[in-house]
């Protein structure tokens, strides 16, 4: 009795590993931990596995009209998922807003970040934004800097990253005093932050959409709706992020 327990464990252990695919995802950077997040729980879930790569939007989009392998599209925008869609490298209406995200001035030092009044600091020399025309939060910082009417006082101040991570790390290590980053890249770091007034800049609506390539990829079609349901919905929120009701 004991054997035939056993083999059919094995029997039913070997059909959920056959039909267990792998998905690569093509990922923006400010999404990092919470998509490394949501990729744990999607192969708990459901035995497949997702393969995550990060760059900024812009990056990303470039190498997927250059044919890069990616199944899956997890943008800091709608307007890539968007064009994706249109030109043809991505499944026209599988496109959805995945996460909201929210703009943040941050310092390393305690007490140097006090408000929107914090860029108009004389003493200040470098602040970091990530490259607008490849980073959502980058063209996010630019809008909020023209509407604040600080902009053209700021610009030979300002140092820019090729991603928000790399805008982070500037910040981080101190080659900049400021910088706009992504709020869900804090988590529990010190340092002094202001959330800049969401009516400052345009939302940050965070698109996916099914990549041509992956048209055919259980786990890619799995991945897009495993991403929708209540338990990915909640990591996407802990991390940081809004979610559309």
């Amino acid at each position: 009795m004991m054997h035939r327990c056993l083999a059919v464990i094995i029997a039913a252990f070997a059909v959920s590993s056959a039909g267990a695919e792998t998905t690569q995802i093509a990922v923006a950077a400010n999404f990092t931990d919470a998509a490394k997040a949501v990729a744990e729980a999607f192969k708990a879930e459901t035995g497949h596995d997702a393969v995550l790569s990060f760059g900024s939007t812009g990056q990303l989009y470039t190498q997927i009209s250059q044919a890069a392998p990616f199944d899956v599209f997890l943008a800091a925008d709608r307007k890539r998922p968007a064009m994706a869609a249109t030109e043809g490298f991505g499944v026209p209406d599988t496109e959805f807003t995945y996460a909201i995200g929210q703009l943040v001035l941050w310092s390393a030092e305690t007490g140097q970040v006090t408000g929107k009044e914090t860029l108009l600091d004389p003493k200040l020399t470098r602040i970091a934004i990530a490259n607008p025309d490849a980073a959502p939060y980058g063209a996010a910082a630019v809008q909020a800097m023209q509407n604040l009417k600080v902009y053209d006082l700021l610009a030979p101040k300002i140092v820019e990253g090729s991603s928000i991570t790399q805008t982070f790390q500037f910040v981080a290590t101190g080659n900049a005093e400021i910088g706009f980053v992504a709020g869900a890249q804090l988590g529990e770091r010190g340092g002094s932050a202001w959330i800049v007034d969401p009516s400052l800049y345009d939302p940050i609506r965070q698109d996916a959409v099914l990549l041509t390539h992956g048209a055919d990829n259980p786990a890619a079609v799995a991945f897009l709706e495993f991403l929708k349901t209540p338990k990915a919905r909640e990591i996407v929120e802990s991390y940081g992020y809004a979610v559309e009701p």
